[in-house]
């Protein structure tokens, strides 16, 4: 009976240990708040700012155009002739949808940049969490980003550990 005694706890400690070790590690990190700390995201910021400025400047210089030209046909409108009009109507609808376009273009190319500027950083940054995980021991780290859909975090937070990782 002894020797089955110290069979059963050796199992149930045998037990104990395998489930201990079939636990995976988990620890999560918001990348969101990682990468807009990052100093790198904030000169692409300021990068991105530039672009969208200039593009800015553009949109209301043409903008303007297309408001006086407008304004400059309505009051000239009396003196001319039907044709004339409809003719200068077509031209100011063109050039509404030259505007139009422009600024479509615009937003597509501030998208495009912003990809381009993030795209590396986001690299930069998992590469530095899959480092650290794997240096402490987890098996799986979730993003904490709002919206990720992790309901609850209480596990180790490795923001702080991927900072010091980046150099900030």
């Amino acid at each position: 009976m002894k020797h089955l005694r110290s069979f059963l706890v050796a199992i149930a400690l045998i037990g104990a240990v395998s489930f201990a070790n079939a636990q995976s590690k988990v620890a999560h990190v918001n990348v969101q708040q990682l990468v807009g700390e990052m100093p790198q995201w904030k000169a692409a910021q300021a990068e991105l700012q530039k672009l969208k400025d200039t593009y800015k400047a553009d949109l209301q210089s043409s903008y303007t155009e297309l408001q006086n030209k407008a304004q400059q046909y309505q009051n000239e409108a009396k003196s001319k002739t039907q044709s004339e009009n409809e003719a200068r109507g077509k031209e100011i609808d063109g050039l509404r949808q030259n505007v139009m376009k422009a600024e479509q273009v615009a937003q597509q190319e501030l998208g495009k940049k912003e990809m381009e500027l993030l795209e590396p950083l986001l690299k930069k940054a998992n590469d530095a969490i899959q480092k650290v995980a794997r240096a402490q021991g987890f098996q799986y780290v979730l993003d904490a980003s709002p919206g990720s859909g992790i309901i609850l975090a209480d596990g180790k937070d490795l923001l702080s550990d991927v900072k010091k990782e980046l150099g900030f």
